[in-house]
């Protein structure tokens, strides 16, 4: 079985799917960075193990996690790169070690003129990413900050504890890390977590679980 059918890439036609299968897979290393802001696209990322983070920097330093790429799924500001000719606004980080196929612009751009089967795969990719995107603006719009960091810790606890400092959070959640230290502070106090460096314990699940379900404005 190619990369292509591990990808979840549609029947292609002979020649499309011999072009991509020409292509062989990269290996990357936890940490590497993938592009930077004013960087240009130089190609159209399938993620076939591992984890992409992609961040957006405001004026004041602070960072956002935008999404995630995993395999599956697509990186929009790849696709609109591509497509529009936009550089980067975003950094993107391999958050894993990564398996990924880079398929340059110059084919991308021929099989997206060329291949109903592939511009399908391409746009469906695209428009799921953009309903998650949605959903985080959704949520860091009108979902209170307690609410997002209590799902954020248990969206990432591995037998009830979360590898993370408080600065990393705050990016998870678009908030800053004086208001996550509170708010965990406050956690703490109630008796739903215990904090250490770099480390939060859960230790009552089920408060965090009703209060990462409570929406309201922060």
């Amino acid at each position: 079985m190619s990369w292509i059918d591990d990808a979840g890439l549609p029947d292609l036609a002979a020649d499309a799917r011999a072009r991509l299968e020409a292509l062989r897979p990269v290996r990357l290393a936890r940490g590497t960075l993938l592009f930077r802001p004013g960087d240009a696209a130089q190609g159209f990322v399938v993620v076939l193990e591992g984890r992409v983070e992609v961040f957006l920097t405001g004026p004041t330093g602070r960072e956002i996690l935008l999404y995630a790429v995993e395999p599956g799924q697509s990186c929009v500001q790849t696709t609109l790169g591509l497509m529009g000719g936009e550089d980067y606004t975003g950094e993107a980080v391999a958050a894993t070690d990564l398996a990924a196929v880079v398929i340059p612009r110059p084919l991308f751009l021929r099989l997206m003129d060329e291949s109903a089967a592939f511009r399908s795969f391409v746009f469906t990719a695209f428009a799921r990413r953009m309903q998650m995107m949605m959903h985080v603006l959704e949520k860091v719009a009108f979902q209170r900050v307690e609410s997002r960091l209590a799902g954020t810790l248990l969206a990432m606890a591995e037998a009830n504890e979360v590898t993370a400092t408080q600065a990393d959070l705050a990016t998870r959640i678009g908030s800053a890390r004086e208001v996550v230290s509170r708010r965990l502070d406050q956690f703490a106090r109630r008796g739903w977590v215990r904090t250490d460096r770099g480390r939060v314990r859960l230790l009552d699940p089920g408060a965090l679980r009703r209060l990462a379900a409570a929406d309201g404005a922060d």
